[in-house]
């Protein structure tokens, strides 16, 4: 029996500890290695550059986007947005069609108490270098009062413009007018609930048919509906920290997790599939228990599994030793 066993704890070995390999095109796991970002509060993947991810500050920072090569996690162009002012808390980035980048700075950590909150929307550069691009400023204000938000998305066929607002019992996806105006106030209205998640950030499919939320340990996945958001599956998310940003690849099919902190990591995961392998609603666990209750409760199950390998492993070797 030694030898069958042997094999078994180094199979469980081999599944527990080993590292994804980094994808060949660019869209593996890697780690921002600029040191300047040290709150990276959105991921948006550059469908212009293959294997580029837009990134950049939560606050303090500037007016600043950073194009970070996944294939070596350094930034390979700083862009200086003219034309903005001073950004307060942006927490969001998303591409449009056009290649045009939106960029949310739509948080406010007094709970919800700023007059308005702004937008911005600059082309995405041909040429990845280091320079200044002019982007449009748009005010914004919601149609029921002030609120805190992370998440906007930027619906790439129709160029709407969504937000997530952010709250610990679960928040509304908002919709913009069908184009903003530079010139005046845009309200953005409530069009559907986004329940059980205190949503961190989150991102459209390429498609625009698939809508993944995130909140700090845990996602839901949703069929777009032409926002009329029909919920198909929670999600697991990779702990990586401060979870505080998601986005599809250019292609679709991963979906790239990233949290705050210096050298911060980022982590992909098959995107979710179709409407098969959806669990019932009917399993879902109480609204009471918040999102990142049950998406800490998926993290948990893959931890317990991988620990209950380790220690198979661990007491088989003792065993093995014993009999030696």
């Amino acid at each position: 029996m030694r030898a069958p066993f042997t094999l078994l704890a180094a199979a469980l070995l081999t599944g527990a500890l080993a590292v994804p390999a980094t994808a060949a095109d660019g869209d593996g796991e890697f780690t921002i290695r600029d040191p300047r970002i040290t709150e990276s509060s959105g991921l948006a993947a550059s469908r212009q550059h293959p294997g580029i991810y837009w990134t950049h500050n939560d606050s303090d920072d500037g007016a600043y986007l950073y194009a970070v090569d996944s294939r070596t996690g350094e930034t390979v162009a700083t862009i200086t947005m003219t034309g903005v002012g001073s950004p307060r808390d942006v927490e969001a980035v998303s591409i449009g069609p056009d290649n045009e980048i939106w960029v949310g700075d739509i948080g406010d950590n007094l709970g919800g108490t700023w007059p308005h909150v702004w937008i911005y929307r600059l082309p995405e550069p041909k040429n990845l270098r280091d320079q200044k691009i002019r982007a449009t400023q748009y005010v914004v204000k919601y149609s029921d009062g002030a609120r805190d938000a992370e998440s906007l998305v930027v619906h790439p066929k129709t160029g709407r413009v969504y937000i997530v607002d952010k709250n610990e019992k679960g928040g509304h996806l908002y919709e913009g007018p069908a184009g903003l105006s530079p010139g005046g106030t845009n309200v953005f209205r409530p069009v559907a609930a986004v329940p059980d998640l205190e949503a961190t950030d989150a991102t459209l499919s390429p498609d625009g048919e698939h809508l993944v939320v995130r909140s700090y340990f845990g996602a839901i996945a949703y069929d777009w509906n032409g926002g009329k958001l029909k919920r198909k599956e929670r999600l697991g998310v990779p702990f990586l920290g401060q979870g505080e940003s998601v986005t599809y690849t250019a292609d679709g099919t991963k979906l790239m997790f990233g949290a705050e902190g210096a050298d911060s990591p980022v982590e992909p995961q098959d995107a979710p599939g179709g409407s098969d392998s959806a669990p019932a609603e009917g399993g879902s666990s109480s609204s009471a228990e918040g999102a990142g209750g049950e998406g800490l409760s998926g993290d948990l199950k893959t931890g317990a599994i991988a620990a209950a390998a380790a220690l198979v492993v661990v007491f088989g070797l003792r065993r093995l030793r014993r009999r030696d």
